[in-house]
């Protein structure tokens, strides 16, 4: 009998799959990240599932874009560990999710550590065609039959108390959970299995659609208090990199207003959005989620420094990101950005000159698009009529 390249076992029926092999899995047990996936095909009538390996242990470098960006691993190795991942799932309405499934299903999203269950599925496991360019890969999908928990979930109080009180809007809720230190990805999957707002309004949420209004509502409350901050002094750029995603962020002294801009090297494309100093009034559907990714990034960073700015985010996509990861991963990488002092410069010019040296392509690509760039300094100021 061959031996199995991963774990060297005889005839081994735990990673043959992995290994391009055809088998049935009706039941597995391993412990889950702990990761939840939530989709938007066929809306309302939604697939809802549990992302699990068939393995014990800490799993959480299986699903966390935080400990991926933390460990800089590679998109081979990211791949690899999602490739492990089997997603067993159930379909049903968002309003109406099936009993004893939900159950176990929110008791996963609430837990912040890897937690063991075993499953049985309808049909063997087989290839997930429905894939969704900005989440992480999600490629053994098959149908649940049943799920029990094999331990008790480890919830932390301040989860344990939101969820429960069902008086508390969820945008209240989200903001409490996240001043108390839980972690983003963490709020995500809680919002996305239908745990927080008031009783009659708490749904199942599509995991794209609850990372989005996350990001969004953390930072549109930072930004109440930000508008009020005195301006930057000086032209400010941050830049960070991984994975061939290129971030610099150019900070002007003067009232918020917000700009992304991305450009793909080689395919062409073009992704811009923006909003004033009042604020958007729908989706930004160009850039989409990443556009509140990094705004988030820019409103923690504004927030501590009590300043506010205008802020041109230029974002180059290198060929080298071919496998598109999720929004987590455009989230800490912007986060990375404001981790260390910026550069601080006297022009615009300047700034260009050096935000250039990290670019492959021209940087006139982006500013010659830039709304922020077009109407920067043709405003008049109070104090300029004094």
């Amino acid at each position: 009998m061959a031996s199995c390249k991963i774990c060297g076992e005889e005839n081994c029926k735990k990673h043959s799959f992995l290994l391009g092999k055809s088998i049935k899995i009706t039941e597995f047990s391993g412990s889950s990240p702990p990761e939840i996936f939530v989709g938007k095909w066929n809306y309302p009538n939604v697939y809802t599932g549990i992302l699990s390996p068939q393995e014990y242990g800490n799993t959480e470098l299986m699903s966390s874009a935080e400990l991926w960006h933390e460990k800089k691993l590679q998109i081979p190795s990211i791949l690899n560990l999602r490739n492990q991942l089997i997603y067993a799932r159930t379909q049903s309405n968002i309003k109406k999710p099936q009993g004893s499934f939900l159950n176990v299903m929110q008791e996963v999203a609430m837990t912040h550590k890897s937690i063991s269950a075993e499953y049985k599925l309808q049909k063997p496991i087989s290839k997930h065609l429905e894939q969704d360019s900005r989440v992480p890969l999600i490629s053994h999908a098959a149908p649940l039959d049943t799920v029990r928990l094999q331990e008790n979930a480890a919830v932390k109080p301040k989860i344990d108390y939101l969820v429960n009180d069902r008086e508390v809007k969820s945008t209240l809720a989200m903001q409490e959970l996240y001043n108390s230190g839980i972690p983003t990805s963490n709020i995500v999957k809680i919002l996305s299995a239908g745990l927080l707002g008031l009783k009659a309004n708490r749904k199942l949420v599509p995991t794209r659609w609850s990372i989005t209004a996350v990001d969004d509502t953390i930072s549109k409350e930072k930004l109440k208090k930000i508008r009020t901050y005195n301006e930057i002094q000086n032209i400010e750029v941050f830049s960070s990199e991984y994975l061939g995603n290129n971030y610099n962020f150019l900070l002007l002294p003067d009232k918020f207003e917000f700009e992304v801009i991305e450009i793909s090297i080689g395919k062409g494309g073009i992704w811009q959005d923006y909003e004033s100093f009042f604020g958007r009034k729908g989706y930004a559907d160009s850039v989409t989620g990443a556009y509140y990714a990094n705004r988030l990034a820019l409103t923690e960073y504004l927030e501590r420094i009590k300043r506010q700015c205008k802020c041109l985010v230029i974002r180059e996509v290198r060929p080298e990101y071919y496998a598109p990861l999720g929004v987590g991963i455009l989230r800490q990488v912007s986060r990375e950005a404001f981790s260390s002092p910026g550069k601080k410069f006297n022009t615009l010019q300047e700034a260009f000159i050096d935000i250039q040296t990290r670019l492959r392509i021209p940087l006139s690509t982006w500013t010659d698009k830039s709304i922020i760039l077009k109407n920067h300094g043709k405003q008049k100021k109070l104090f300029d009529f004094t």
